[in-house]
């Protein structure tokens, strides 16, 4: 299943890459993607090593680079979308390293240990089997006192869609999964979530439903501690047609729809002080 998501993500990187979606032209702008609390809750980085999982085209991963931190590593699975990443990089005079492989390699591929903040989210988890296995990468990369940074798509928007039925509006209503516990979702799609023409091969992928609980639960067994957890009721692009775009750039619901979290950002740490007293039995 994983080899069919990497063929997957290696078929849309030139549809990606064509896309207003991405807007990769001269006036690229990787900070679009970030909500201002993004940057309060990842605090200053100069100085700092990041590392980005997950990060196909490598957009967001510019962005850390230009707010001064000292190294910056991209992950992808996918060979197409880092060798994007590293021409876009190239383009922008960026110093971003990127890495191809799998997300359960990281700690083999980034070296443990290495990082003051993992970075990843906005449509990475579902392509996960095993949360469990994740957080355990992630603490490997992990300095003690470094943390991690998640802001993902909350499992509820993911499962929201249109209502089908003629005369119902804009209204919503559930169509999946909120957590998970089914294992895989099958997909066959020629088409992605940018504009631009279809996939020409490779339009079968794999997801998986995970619930919030989910992932608290695995990060807090891997022995990191969760100081932040928000739930975000904006996107920075419209999900939706009925969606409208605020001062600030991101997209809602009309005022008169309901308030729901369409993202989830979460800080989780590696505890400098507890892995130092528990170094003798931490393995």
């Amino acid at each position: 299943m994983l080899r069919a998501n990497e063929a997957n993500w290696d078929a849309r990187v030139p549809v990606h890459l064509a896309s207003r979606f991405y807007g990769l032209g001269d006036d690229l702008d990787p900070a679009r993607w970030f909500g201002a609390f993004e940057w309060d809750d990842l605090g200053d980085l100069r100085g700092r090593d990041i590392a980005h999982l997950q990060c196909h085209l490598g957009t967001e991963t510019l962005a850390f680079a230009a707010r001064g931190a000292r190294r910056v590593v991209g992950l992808d699975l996918s060979g197409a979308s880092v060798a994007a990443a590293r021409d876009i990089a190239e383009r922008a005079g960026a110093d971003v390293t990127y890495v191809p492989g799998n997300v359960y390699d990281a700690e083999h591929l980034l070296g443990a240990g290495g990082f003051d903040v993992v970075y990843t989210g906005k449509g990475a988890l579902c392509y996960l089997p095993d949360l469990t296995a994740w957080a355990g990468v992630v603490r490997a990369l992990l300095r003690p006192g470094g943390c991690l940074y998640l802001v993902e798509f909350h499992p509820l928007l993911a499962s929201l869609g249109l209502t089908p039925e003629p005369g119902e509006g804009t209204g919503l209503r559930l169509r999946g999964d909120v957590v998970g516990g089914r294992g895989p979702l099958r997909k066959d799609s020629a088409h992605t979530y940018t504009d631009g023409p279809p996939l020409s091969a490779a339009t079968e992928n794999y997801e998986w439903a995970h619930g919030v609980g989910e992932v608290v639960t695995a990060l807090v067994g891997a022995g990191l501690r969760v100081s932040v957890l928000r739930e975000v009721d904006a996107l920075p692009w419209p999900r939706w047609p009925h969606m409208t775009a605020g001062e600030d750039g991101w997209w809602r619901l009309p005022e008169d729809a309901p308030r729901v979290p369409l993202l989830a950002a979460l800080r989780a740490e590696r505890d400098a002080d507890r892995d130092a007293a528990g170094s003798g039995s931490d393995g």
